[in-house]
């Protein structure tokens, strides 16, 4: 089978590629980026170009048997225009060339961001739509346009994954990872008592490689961890593995979010409002309808999630890139540099 991923250079397309290559299928991927990866290089056919150009889409679909759309622009990339325009015209644009050249499947990886902050825990999909920021509200949009792509006769399967990490996730993560490793003390919005799941980016990609053959064209699935505890919990487990002097500060959560937001505006934080918006109050979804018809099964727990994800950090930060937007990469802590020498 012929495996098309949009997205292919980013966090989830390495690990996505990875398991497909090792399940001896075809990859064929599209990013703006090299994969920079020597391995997948050799083993797949790389293309270089955009979701939102139809002559890129085409390209990359031609062939396919099933299409992984998971070319996405981040909250950090700040301006409503550029992050509307990769989540909703690439994906239109995407799903267009998938739907012309007879492509029997795609999986649109969408995001949890488009519940917004819903008072009501676990959160099921048909739960109301009200994204957080500009990126959940794109988000929003995109799954419109899939479900109309649908309509027109293309298979399509909506996953709405959890904040995944694993090795190679640095982003937000990165700026964590960097001041328990010099034992500074991490602000916490709250008292950390709130419940707050993740998503091992391994369990990520067993659901999204069950899409294709399940009897499930036209439906929704969260994804996330089955086993997570509060974030002090969580927290407090990473710090302990990473034998740190760290310790939680926790902040009053209102005057923080106001805080974070003028920062936000002023360009000087790398937070987002889905950030801090969310970092305070529960936010766990059920994932009982992947385990019905996925049979998705959820391998490791938020605390070895992240604690994984922290020892190949340290394994690997001397060979880090510069900063930039994208979840492989750290982002310019910005303000919070201050925060953190104040720490």
């Amino acid at each position: 089978m012929r495996w098309a991923i949009s997205g292919g250079a980013g966090f989830l397309g390495l690990h996505l590629a990875r398991r497909l290559l090792a399940d001896g299928q075809a990859v064929r991927t599209l990013d703006v980026v090299p994969l920079e990866d020597a391995g997948l290089e050799a083993s797949v056919e790389e293309l270089r170009g955009d979701v939102r150009d139809p002559a890129d889409a085409r390209r990359l679909v031609e062939g396919a048997d099933v299409l992984v759309h998971a070319a996405a622009a981040l909250p950090i990339q700040a301006s409503r225009e550029a992050i509307r325009s990769v989540n909703v015209e690439g994906t239109a644009v995407t799903l267009a060339a998938a739907l012309e050249a007879g492509v029997r499947r795609a999986i649109l990886i969408s995001s949890t961001a488009v519940y917004g902050v819903p008072k009501v825990h676990p959160i099921a999909e048909d739960a109301p739509l009200v994204g957080v920021g500009h990126y959940g509200e794109s988000k929003i949009e995109a799954e419109r346009v899939a479900q109309d792509a649908g309509r027109r006769g293309l298979e399509v399967v909506i996953l709405r994954p959890k904040t995944f990490l694993g090795p190679e996730r640095l982003g937000v993560f990165e700026i964590l990872f960097d001041w328990i490793r010099e034992g500074r003390r991490i602000p916490i919005l709250g008292d950390g008592s709130n419940r707050y799941q993740l998503l091992a980016v391994e369990d990520l990609v067993e659901a999204t490689v069950a899409a294709p053959s399940a009897d499930v064209a036209g439906e929704t699935f969260n994804i996330g961890a089955t086993e997570f505890g509060t974030v002090r919990s969580d927290l407090e487990a990473l710090i302990a593995h990473a034998g740190s002097r760290s310790r939680l500060r926790p902040v009053p959560a209102r005057p923080a979010e106001l805080a974070l937001r003028s920062l936000e505006l002023l360009r000087l934080s790398p937070l987002a409002e889905w950030h801090y918006r969310t970092a305070h109050r529960d936010s766990f979804v059920d994932v009982s309808k992947a385990q019905r018809l996925l049979g998705f099964s959820p391998r490791l727990s938020n605390a070895e999630a992240l604690c994984g994800t922290y020892d190949w950090y340290l394994q690997n930060r001397e060979h880090l890139r510069a900063a930039g937007v994208t979840h492989r990469v750290p982002w310019d802590q910005r303000a919070l540099g201050l925060l953190k020498r104040l720490s």
